[in-house]
């Protein structure tokens, strides 16, 4: 579904307040809200960071095109240190004023303001169909270059195979530049950019959160079906 945590562009300033109601009309033949993907992917988030890293409270991570902060309450207590950084202004204000422990900053959509090794982990839930394709090799480079060495960068995106995403995306107002990049080609990135065991699975194939259709949706992760997907790779030592 057309969920995505943070635009890429300063085209989003104008929906800093109305971003959820915009998403709700997109996905309301769904029966779900845009609230429900939020929690179901912060929670793979955080699986996927005890499993691959170790205890995601010792952990420092960035999320690259946070928008205004939605993930960051989900995360709290739960991860060690969260920054966000978004080229929205608008929206980073916003997300300061409704995350006051989060570290954020605006940058130019091009080079991320931090020295090279700097987070755990670093991410971006549904931001790379926002970036123009001539920068994507540079995006995942950038999110590779500011993770220190065995941590991992994650990418969240819409399944491009999925026909609801398709039409949710379709008829998203802000959705309208997106070009939505498949499993295989978001894996490609991320070993263009350097990493090693590069991974992933296709998820929401069931809409679930946790318990037993969690588990259904897992065992379907190999399936080229779910409304999305994630992968990471390791940031060489």
């Amino acid at each position: 579904m057309t969920e995505n945590n943070g635009p890429h562009s300063n085209e989003f300033d104008a929906y800093r307040t109305t971003y959820a109601e915009a998403v709700n009309d997109s996905i309301s033949f769904s029966g779900l809200n845009v609230d429900f993907f939020t929690r179901a992917k912060a929670v793979r988030l955080v699986d996927i960071l005890a499993a691959q890293i170790g205890d995601p409270s010792n952990l420092s991570i960035l999320d690259v095109g946070c928008g205004v902060g939605t993930y960051h309450p989900l995360l709290r207590g739960k991860v060690g240190r969260i920054s966000g950084i978004d080229p929205s202004d608008e929206c980073i204000q916003e997300a300061k004023k409704n995350n006051p422990d989060v570290n954020y900053q605006t940058y130019d959509g091009q080079r991320l303001p931090y020295d090279n090794d700097t987070f755990d982990a670093t991410y971006a839930i549904c931001v790379m169909h926002h970036v123009p394709q001539a920068d994507w090799s540079r995006f995942a480079a950038e999110m590779a270059r500011v993770t220190k060495p065995g941590g991992l960068v994650i990418l969240f995106e819409h399944n491009p195979y999925n026909p609801l995403t398709r039409r949710a995306v379709s008829t998203c107002p802000f959705d309208a530049d997106a070009v939505l990049l498949s499993k295989r080609t978001a894996s490609g990135y991320l070993q263009q950019a350097g990493l090693k065991d590069v991974q992933g699975e296709y998820i929401l194939t069931i809409p679930a959160i946790k318990g037993v259709l969690r588990k259904i949706d897992g065992a379907l992760g190999k399936l080229r079906v779910g409304a999305q997907y994630y992968v990471f790779g390791r940031a060489r030592d």
